[in-house]
């Protein structure tokens, strides 16, 4: 029996509201954007990446980033995201989901890895880790259940945010949660770029520990303990309702 095709959606736009145009500002040297593409394609069991952006000439320029990264592309409505990744995924294909946002360019390849692993383990509809820093992990979501949200979540929220309608289910999808053994230490933490104070820790941060390859999530806490005036940057910084995940379903969610 082949194995599972996945699918890393990444979504992405120029617009967001809190820190505009955050996608492409610099990380060490490079686009924000390219290091979460970076990270997502370390993860062994990603087959192919594809960039979702809204539709309108002022996101173009992800395309192109997508492009000169080798990565496919697609653009679909700006607020309508649940509709942005079924086009994607009609398009390009995937038994499996791997939802990435380019506002996280902290994603842990190890951890990310994992939860594909245990989506297609266990047959999961919706799979991610339950204890990991906000901006840190992904979320796995079979092809099946995303069709189902695609026709029946009909709410506003259901298509900003492309999960809710899985997860308000839990009757007809299987949901899979589980612990990395980090508990409840690093929950507070915020490793997401929604806001110029978290940009800032994410410059430090790079310039510390990038060395032109992925760094795992165990570099970036063990420096924050190091240097706990770090984390403070960005502490008093809320996440916006219905973003808060680990996950991290921020503006670029949208």
């Amino acid at each position: 029996m082949p194995s599972p095709a996945v699918t890393a959606l990444i979504q992405a736009r120029l617009t967001s509201t809190r820190l505009p145009g955050k996608t492409l500002l610099p990380l060490a040297g490079k686009p924000l954007l390219s290091h979460v593409i970076e990270r997502t394609a370390a993860a062994p069991l990603v087959g192919r990446i594809v960039l979702a952006i809204p539709e309108g000439p002022e996101n173009m320029p992800l395309a192109s980033l997508a492009v000169k990264a080798g990565i496919d592309w697609y653009a679909g409505p700006e607020d309508d995201v649940l509709a942005r990744f079924h086009g994607a995924v009609e398009k390009f294909g995937g038994d499996f989901i791997v939802r990435v946002t380019a506002d996280n360019p902290f994603t842990d390849t190890f951890f990310a890895n994992m939860a594909v692993e245990k989506a297609i383990e266990s047959g999961s509809d919706i799979c991610s880790p339950g204890d990991l820093p906000l901006g840190t992990a992904v979320e796995i979501i079979s092809r099946p259940a995303l069709n189902s949200a695609f026709r029946e979540g009909l709410q506003p929220h259901h298509r900003e945010h492309v999960s809710p309608f899985i997860k308000e289910h839990p009757e007809r999808f299987t949901i899979v949660r589980f612990n990395t053994g980090l508990g409840a230490k690093y929950g507070g933490l915020r490793l997401t770029v929604d806001t110029r104070e978290d940009y800032i820790l994410a410059e430090r941060l790079y310039r510390e520990l990038y060395d032109g390859a992925p760094f795992a999530l165990s570099r970036v806490l063990e420096f924050l303990e190091a240097h706990p005036e770090a984390g403070d940057i960005n502490r008093h910084v809320t996440q916006r309702p219905m973003t808060h995940s680990a996950a991290g379903e921020g503006e670029d969610g949208r």
